[in-house]
This record gives C-alpha cells, structure tokens and sequence, in this order.
C-alpha cells in the first residue's frame, strides 16, 4: 500500500465538512456547534491529517479480510554459523562497527501499564540487584559497544504520543545513561485512527478522534519524517540495529549478524529462535510464494503450524523476536518510493462518546485499531538472512505482570546468563533443581559486554558465594 498523499492545498473548513459528510463520516461534526474556536480548530486539524481515500480502502480491507490464510508456505532457509563462517562474518561486523557504520535502533513506544507500572516500560527497573531500568541495561550495552571499538554508537529511540515526553524527561533526568545527549535521537511513531464495527471514525472527546499509535512498523517512515535519515546519512550511518525496549537480553550491535547481513547485501535480516512447540506464540518466518514473510502464530494454517521433520522437530521452526539488521539505503528506498506496510486489524474496547456525549468504557470490542509490523518490510527486502540464536542467550521479553515473560522470568534469565558465562570461566555455581542459577548475579555491560570479555578480566580467585555484582 502507499502512503497517504500529503494536500498540496489544505481544504477549506468547508470543503473539510463536505468531504467527511460524502464518505460517510460526518457524525464526527455531531457536536461541532458545541465547541469553542480553539476546540473546532483542533477538531479540523487532526481530520485534515486523514486520507479519506486511504481510510475508505482500509476499512474495506478490513471488511474484506484481505489479510487472510497466507498459501504456498515453505521454511525459511535458516543460518547458524560456526568456525570460519562465524569468525569471517564477525571480522567483517567488526570493521562496520570500527568505521562508525552501525546504529542501535530502539522501539520504545510501549507504556507499563500491564506490568502495574506508571511510566514508559523502558524505565522499568530490571537488573536482578541493582534494580537499573531497561534504559540503563540498553544504554551501557551502547556504551560498552562504542568503547570497544572506539566510535560513537548513535541510538535512535522511537516513542509514541504517550511515551515521548516522559522518555526524554527520564533521559534528561538521568544524564542520558552516560551516552553523549547529541548521540540520542529521539523521534515519534505516527498515530492511525481507530473506526467501529460499521466503518464510523470513533470520537473520545466532542473535538479529538481516538487515534492509536501505528505500530512498530510506523519505525520505516518515522525515521523519515523526523529527519532522522538525513542524521544518518551526516554520520555516515549505513546499518541499523534494531530491537525492542521490553527484551534486556538483546546482542546490540551483534558483529556475526551484521557481518551475516553485510556479506548478503541484505535490506533487512531477522534473528530466529526455534519454537519450543506448535502452541509458542511467536510469529513464524518462513517463505509465502518464495518471499520471506512472518506470519502471526494467530494466521499459521494449522496443518503447517504442526508440521514435523523426521526428527520430530517442527517444520516451520523460526520464531520471530523483533531483533533485525536493517540497512539505511533499503529504509531510503521505501519512503522515496512511498510504500507502506501491510495493516493489521484488531478488534478492541475502544473508549468512545454515547448518545449524550460522555466518555464511556464499552462492555465488549466495538472498535477496529490499525497497526504496522516492521517484519511486513522482510518480503520487500533484497537477500535477507535468517540467523538463529538461543533465548538462554537473547530473548527474555518482560511483557506480564506475572507467569511467563514476566519481570521474574526475564531477571531468572539474566542471572541464568551471567551464572553460563561464570561457568564457563571456571567458576563454580551452584543451581537449583531446575537448573537456575541458586542466588544473584548481574555483571554491568561496561565490565563485561560478553562471555569472551568476561574470560578476559576475571579474578581466577573469584568465588561465587550467592550473590555476585560486576561493575
């Protein structure tokens, strides 16, 4: 789909009214007379943004189910590099990152509310004794990453309408986490309106429509609207490392992927894991028609969501983690060619006006919100490689108060991890029956940004003894 074209000549307020009454929308108006001038205006101004044609097409794509059961599916051809392969693709990673060709790109639109917490979910405390927030954990990964090879590591960091200020507060606050302030970027994912079951724009206020963020797809035209391309292309940025805020165990700036990518000549490469099982909800990657899509766990047909191999592993093995390798150029190319991303529809109690013009909590879903996936990029994307990692060494997301993908899991994780790379430097650590690690451990990315850094500065004498903190 294309983007909606910008008005070369804004309409009148008039010309505004009649073409929202000709599609059908012109309950929108329904309190217009109400309202004082600086209300109107604001009314007016946020309708003036909408594209009714490309609303008028997304409602019918909606109404159509043109997002249906995806045909001719094939497994994506999986990478898992060892010995040479490994080691040639990491020296090429490393010469990008030495060269200050390599960005870290974070999706930081999400709010804390599911885990009980008032705030952007990036400033949720995470580290198992320290209590550092998911901003801290990604920011010294950054600095740890720009120390090492002696560059600026720029990290651009998308937020959404309810994010953005209070991410740049807490930046502020905090001194942006050590990391020079001219290297943060922040920039603003779009917003879509959300319509009800009959194709009618929802109203939350006599003069605001409700408006949801897009999505983290809304990240390919973000960059270019906030003029973040151009920053990229002053810094001599050529890749970026994307990621999502809610993961703390992500590999930023992972020199075998980017080297992986580099090699390829790759638009967009992804990270997999293996499904633990047909029920995992993860979006899977394989190939629709010979191109590389994800297609959500929720539209897998059933027969290929279950398929075996002869070994008794799954078929459709690939589970997405939202970790990729995007080059700049292919992101450049698909704002100067105007493409967006393929929506995704999903039925949802939308606050709204009734009758008499109150704020009101619907009892069931009424209201249809509209989102883009960064993955919807992939089949546009020339030769993108699928690397597989671990989750015991990369995808811990906090996600749930509690139960599975919950702050106890991600930090049971974190310490699992750090107690691995002890291990295997010759410390001894004691475990539960379950396998976890029996105590804390954190180990700061600005002492030890991976297992091989860790063998390097380890004390021989060093002794776990329950609870061990490396800064």
């Amino acid at each position: 789909m294309k983007r909606a074209a910008k008005n070369q000549h804004p309409l009148s307020d008039g010309q505004l009214l009649d073409r929202f009454r000709a599609a059908g929308q012109d309950h929108v108006f329904r309190w217009l007379d109400e309202l004082s001038p600086s209300q109107r205006q604001r009314l007016l101004a946020q309708l003036r943004a909408i594209d009714l044609d490309w609303l008028s097409g997304a409602i019918e794509d909606y109404r159509s189910g043109r997002s249906a059961v995806p045909s001719h599916l094939a497994p994506a051809d999986v990478l898992k590099p060892q010995g040479a392969q490994a080691a040639r693709a990491a020296k090429l990673g490393e010469q990008l990152l030495r060269r200050g060709k390599v960005a870290a790109f974070l999706v930081a639109g999400g709010q804390g509310t599911r885990l009980g917490f008032d705030g952007p979910k990036g400033a949720f405390p995470i580290a198992p004794i320290t209590g550092k927030t998911l901003f801290h954990v990604h920011a010294e990964k950054i600095l740890a990453l720009s120390r090492r090879y002696g560059v600026p590591i720029p990290w651009y960091i998308m937020t959404s309408d309810a994010t953005h200020e209070p991410t740049i507060a807490f930046f502020r606050e905090h001194r942006f986490l050590g990391l020079p302030e001219a290297d943060v970027v922040f920039l603003k994912q779009g917003v879509f309106p959300a319509f009800d079951l009959d194709g009618r724009l929802i109203l939350e206020a006599k003069d605001r429509l409700f408006m949801n963020p897009n999505g983290h797809g809304g990240s390919i035209c973000a960059v270019h609207d906030a003029g973040a391309l151009d920053d990229m292309r002053r810094r001599g940025i050529e890749l970026l490392s994307y990621f999502q805020v809610d993961n703390p165990l992500v590999n930023i700036g992972d020199a075998v992927f980017i080297g992986l990518h580099a090699e390829a000549g790759a638009g967009m490469s992804s990270k997999v894991l293996a499904r633990r099982d047909a029920e995992e909800k993860l979006g899977i990657v394989c190939k629709v028609e010979g191109k590389l899509h994800v297609v959500e766990y929720i539209d897998m047909p059933d027969a290929e969501m279950r398929a075996t191999r002869p070994d008794g592993s799954l078929e459709f093995s690939a589970g997405s983690i939202a970790i990729h390798i995007i080059s700049v150029d292919f992101v450049r190319r698909l704002n100067e060619e105007g493409v967006r991303l393929p929506l995704h529809f999903s039925k949802k109690k939308v606050p709204c006006l009734d009758e008499q013009g109150r704020l009101v909590e619907p009892a069931q879903p009424h209201g249809i919100k509209m989102e883009m996936f960064v993955f919807d990029a992939l089949p546009l994307a020339p030769n993108p490689v699928t690397l597989e990692t671990t989750r015991e060494e990369e995808f811990a997301p906090v996600k749930n108060a509690d139960g599975e993908d919950s702050p106890a899991t991600a930090r049971q994780a974190m310490i699992n991890r750090f107690g691995r790379w002890l291990s295997k430097a010759g410390v001894q650590i004691a475990r539960d029956p379950a396998g976890n690690v029996a105590g804390l451990i954190e180990i700061s990315p600005l002492y030890a940004l991976d297992e091989q850094e860790l063998k390097q500065k380890l004390d021989p004498a060093l002794r776990f003894t329950g609870k061990l903190h490396l800064e």
